[in-house]
């Protein structure tokens, strides 16, 4: 038996991949959470065999439950669920230490082969993802985008201010000061040639960078 969390900020969404998971027999779910912290202390207090992580989630995303899960809990695998198909988001997860790339859209139909999978020592990534990946690859260095600039943490509190959140939240999230904030906000005005939150904001949401 395959023991399961499931994490995402919709209760609809976490009923609808238990079915699926359930259904199987051979799979169990063992934790729920709606929100990155949540995820977290639930993996600690029920040892899944694997997590599967929504990208965009209140507290930590995504993208930071799988870096904090891999310094925590290094053998546990983990699938990241997302509506991105972009191949900057396949490598940061991975970057991150994720086994398992898998859309929603493909959810129904592979949510319980990614999951043997990754539970197997295997990754598994959509066809989907996979496509998007080999065209980066083919373009070269053409398929660069500024987002590529970018370092993890970056790119994590370039997503926060997207999402209007203050530099102290932001700070009191990551555990660094306020003053680190600002210069992450200063070193994302210069990489990516804007000007203000404002533009940020704009650009974070042109770059499908807060998802629904």
């Amino acid at each position: 038996m395959i023991r399961i969390l499931l994490a995402d900020d919709h209760s609809i969404v976490r009923d609808g991949l238990r079915r699926i998971v359930e259904e199987e027999g051979a799979m169990e779910v063992v934790a729920e959470a709606s929100d990155g912290k949540e995820a977290i202390q639930k993996v600690a207090a029920t040892r899944p065999d694997v997590a599967v992580v929504d990208i965009s989630m209140p507290g930590f995303d995504g993208l930071e439950v799988v870096s904090r899960l891999k310094d925590s809990h290094p053998n546990l695998p983990v699938l990241i669920l997302t509506m991105h198909e972009e191949a900057q988001y396949v490598v940061r997860a991975i970057e991150a230490g994720a086994m398992g790339y898998l859309t929603k859209q493909s959810a129904p139909e592979q949510l319980v082969t990614a999951i043997r999978r990754i539970y197997e020592g295997h990754r598994y990534i959509t066809d989907e993802a996979t496509e998007a990946l080999a065209l980066r690859i083919a373009k070269g260095a053409r398929a660069k985008t500024p987002l590529d600039s970018l370092s993890m943490r970056e790119l994590q509190v370039l997503r926060r201010l997207g999402m209007g959140h203050t530099n102290r939240e932001i700070a009191s999230a990551y555990n660094i000061s306020i003053k680190t904030v600002d210069t992450y906000r200063a070193r994302l005005l210069k990489k990516l040639d804007l000007r203000n939150n404002a533009e940020l904001i704009r650009f974070a949401i042109q770059n499908n960078l807060i998802a629904p």
